[in-house]
């Protein structure tokens, strides 16, 4: 399929200060090179607890970021952040999507639903996950995981506390990360934390894995292509990104 030449227009709510660069990076490494608005959230705390979540993704917060794209001409939003949309359930995100959607009067989406299309994009059944989280947070994820018939095979988590902590792993502990928390059944790993930097070591994640490896960035801009309507396939970002609709 071609690339018609259509540049995205997308607008991404980012808590805090972390591994947002990825963003920008993403943006110029698609073909052609993405437009995106990173606008950073404002929240209580920086903890990987349900409690400073919950409130990290509530409606009030994705308003208060939503008005910082009003009248900036993005196609597409997405609230990045895995955790701080499926602990709230599948309620609560559809609560997010339905705030964002009101707001900006575009399309919208969460990190936590990019990840369940994204799978079923890959075709992968069973996935192993490899989470950040501390192992409460960790069992939400796999739970609205299995409102898709997604069998999780394995799940690692590793009780890093806050978003801040998690941004600071490099190439190495990341692909370390990968390696560890593999699992020989699953068709697919998932990295679910927007905190943690991927999007330069896609190749070398799945090189490391053998399969495909999803990351919350990842995602996260696969959705946003696709909610605008210009998703073709990609080289270099993955199997996810090589996969045609």
């Amino acid at each position: 399929m071609e690339n018609k030449g259509y540049t995205a227009h997308i607008g991404f709510l980012y808590p805090g200060h972390a591994a947002e660069d990825d963003y920008p990076r993403l943006a110029r490494m698609v073909r052609p090179v993405a437009d995106i608005q990173v606008v950073h959230t404002s929240f209580v705390e920086d903890a990987h607890t349900v409690e400073a979540l919950t409130e990290m993704g509530s409606p009030t917060r994705l308003i208060e970021g939503a008005t910082r794209l009003r009248d900036s001409g993005i196609e597409a939003v997405l609230w990045t952040s895995t955790s701080a949309s499926f602990v709230r359930g599948l309620d609560g995100i559809r609560e997010q999507i339905d705030t964002l959607e009101k707001a900006l009067q575009v399309p919208a989406s969460t990190t936590a639903m990019a990840f369940a299309r994204a799978v079923t994009a890959v075709n992968a059944h069973r996935v192993a996950i490899a989470a950040t989280y501390p192992a409460d947070v960790a069992s939400l994820f796999q739970g609205f995981l299995e409102h898709f018939d997604i069998e999780v095979v394995g799940l690692a988590s590793h009780g890093i506390a806050t978003a801040a902590e998690a941004g600071t792993l490099g190439k190495d502990a990341v692909l370390r990360f990968a390696r560890e928390n593999n699992h020989p059944r699953a068709d697919a790993l998932l990295i679910p934390d927007t905190a943690l930097h991927s999007a330069s070591w896609l190749k070398e994640l799945e090189a490391v894995a053998g399969k495909p490896v999803l990351t919350a960035n990842q995602v996260s801009f696969w959705e946003g292509l696709r909610l605008c309507g210009k998703l073709t396939p990609q080289r270099g970002l993955g199997t996810l990104f090589a996969t045609e609709l």
